[in-house]
């Protein structure tokens, strides 16, 4: 039974909301359906009730095409001031991860178009999963962002104590002398209230109001902040109104001005995480732990230099270019609770808007065939890029293999796969050209996703850079005989050169002992296409210059083939796979089977090349690959 007391209870209502690029119309479509629009029906009906509000660019923007009625639906509740919007980033950013100008530049387009649709500038603004560095305080402020919200678990590891119901009062905190008001949200006790038993809330908020009152306070410091989910909006609203009048529905900008004597804290950089029990995570770290991540994040930040350096004076140019850069910068890619990483069309999405920015920046010229070293994954160690007008290709020395491959025509990254995650070891990228030597009894239905059983994977190998010649655009690595490992006296010499729409690769295996080696050989492969099945793509195998169509269902072997074509359905391009030597293997797709959906990631070409060498012989085949529209 709640003590009586002249205190008062501030309750903010927030909703949030965003779907990536690349998601199918249909889940915009659910989204709004089953959620956003009863959220706002039902909010309607309840005077009492104030909601803050935070949806994405992305999400409005669909919004608006699609039912526009909302609009004036939610200014109508802006107007009466039930209501308030808040800013962010326009395409849902993991700020943390961008340089100064991406935040203030993202921050300030959903601030542009807040206030060209409601004809009023957000005053706040919601950090995508409430990524936070203290960096991030000064470009809040400067772009007129007056407070954010942080996890109640955040206000904890900086040290602030709470009141002794459990409540923290808002903060201030600032960075080079700019400050910025940070109030708590209790995501979990608040997915606990609103999602329980309806009838019980009114009880439980009435229980939290403070019963002594701070001689510094005059009431309008007891703030909870709580996340509505997706639920029966219209019992809950109803069951809020009876709550006791000290109980206050309210909104940020209606209480702001009032708030004085805050505390000052210095909050950690962590990402805070629903779905996990374990919360305090440094963000950055989930690119160490996901190359395919870690992999958009390198091009990211590749695509922004391209564009700081080539466009300093086209101002209209630039802004285009980094609009579709910025398109890939959603948190939904990097962050540890989200699945969008392992959806491939998201992924797909963000690859896409990254090339057509290169594709901007080279708008008025037609890049000349190159080849260049530099460190392009942020690893620390150079990568070899081959870029022309039509294809780049990034290759590193570990494996010596390809581990992006874009057609920039169709703004389109064939390498754009994912890993089967083992969740006792650290993921691999997957790439193409990714080596394995394997017993000579190795059959074609011992190849899989997992690779070879009982083979030595040299993908995971250091190579060593024997040769670059940048004029022929031709780089050359060498795998030495590694003693004591499977097959180790085989030297492997990788040749790498670009040409025409394509690519083209000389290996060169010897044996540098003294017995007869008797192996099998596998440079596998894997290209991403975007999706499953013949309305996707197809495969023609070729043998002795004759075609046939290849019978695929997601796994199949193959027979003394030469030449294997792959039909691109929807960027309407052609990928063809040539070797000097004739093989068999096996041809399937890739669907990992934890960490996500299990949906179609790439296709993987396995060929199997029987060699035997004596001591000190070599053996040569070579392959290429070539792109065309």
């Amino acid at each position: 039974m709640a003590i009586e007391t002249d205190q008062k209870l501030n309750i903010i209502l927030c909703t949030t909301g965003h779907l990536p690029l690349g998601t199918p119309d249909a889940d915009y479509e659910s989204l709004y359906s089953n959620e956003i629009k009863p959220l706002i029906s039902a909010l309607d009906k309840f005077n009492r009730i104030n909601m803050v509000f935070h949806y994405s660019g992305v999400l409005l923007y669909w919004i608006e095409r699609r039912h526009p009625e909302f609009f004036m639906l939610l200014e109508d509740l802006l107007t009466r001031k039930q209501a308030e919007i808040l800013g962010g980033g326009f395409y849902h950013p993991a700020f943390i991860l961008l340089p100064l100008a991406d935040r203030i530049g993202q921050i300030e387009m959903l601030t542009t178009y807040l206030r060209k649709h409601f004809g009023k500038r957000p005053q706040g603004c919601w950090l995508p999963s409430m990524a936070w560095e203290q960096s991030l305080a000064g470009p809040l402020n400067s772009c007129g962002m007056s407070y954010t919200f942080l996890d109640d678990f955040q206000f904890f590891a900086a040290s602030v104590t709470p009141n002794s119901k459990g409540i923290y009062s808002p903060c201030i905190t600032e960075e080079q002398g700019k400050i910025i008001t940070v109030f708590p949200v209790y995501e979990a006790f608040g997915r606990e209230l609103l999602c329980g038993n309806h009838l019980e809330i009114p009880g439980k908020l009435l229980d939290l109001i403070p019963t002594e009152k701070n001689a510094e306070d005059n009431g309008e410091n007891e703030i909870m902040v709580l996340h509505v989910g997706k639920t029966n909006y219209d019992n809950l609203f109803a069951e809020l109104s009876k709550a006791d009048l000290r109980v206050n529905f309210t909104c940020p900008s209606k209480i702001f001005k009032n708030l004085h004597s805050l505390n000052k804290a210095y909050f950690p950089g962590v990402w805070t995480s629903s779905a996990s029990p374990v919360k305090e995570k440094n963000a950055r770290q989930f690119l160490a732990d996901y190359p395919e991540a870690s992999g958009i994040y390198a091009k990211k930040v590749h695509v922004n230099t391209l564009i700081n350096n080539q466009l300093r004076g086209d101002k209209t140019r630039k802004r285009t270019a980094l609009e579709e850069l910025w398109k890939a910068e959603d948190s939904c890619i990097f962050c540890p609770e989200s699945s969008g990483l392992f959806n491939s069309n998201v992924r797909k999405a963000a690859y896409h808007a990254l090339l057509e920015a290169e594709k901007i920046i080279n708008d008025k010229k037609k890049p000349p065939p190159s080849l260049s070293v530099f460190d392009f994954n942020l690893d620390g160690i150079g990568e070899y890029v081959f870029q022309d007008d039509r294809i780049n290709c990034f290759i590193k020395s570990r494996g010596a293999s390809i581990f992006e491959l874009d057609y920039i025509p169709c703004a389109w990254n064939y390498l754009d796969t994912m890993a089967v995650r083992n969740n006792s070891e650290k993921s691999k990228r997957r790439c193409s050209f990714t080596d394995w030597l394997a017993p000579y009894e190795t059959q074609v239905l011992d190849l899989g996703q997992d690779g070879i059983k009982g083979g030595r994977f040299c993908g995971n190998e250091e190579y060593e850079v024997s040769e670059t010649d940048r004029i022929r655009r031709r780089v050359s690595f060498v795998l030495h005989p590694v003693p004591g490992f499977p097959l180790g006296e085989i030297k492997i010499e990788k040749t790498w050169q670009l040409k025409k729409n394509s690519m083209s690769l000389e290996y060169v295996l010897k044996n540098t002992g003294t017995a007869q080696l008797s192996f099998v050989f596998c440079p596998a492969l894997d290209l991403s296409f975007a999706g499953e099945g013949e309305e996707n793509f197809r495969i023609l195998s070729v043998r002795e210059g004759e075609k046939e169509s290849v019978t695929f269902d997601g796994d199949s072997t193959l027979s003394n083939i030469r030449a294997l074509e792959f039909q691109d359905i929807k960027n309407e391009t052609l990928i063809t796979l040539e070797a000097s030597r004739g093989f068999n293997g096996r041809i399937f797709n890739i669907r990992p089977e934890s960490g996500g959906p299990a949906e179609y990631q790439s296709t993987c070409v396995m060929p199997l090349l029987p060699v035997s060498l004596e001591g000190g012989k070599s053996w040569k085949m070579s392959l290429s690959l070539r792109i065309s529209s």
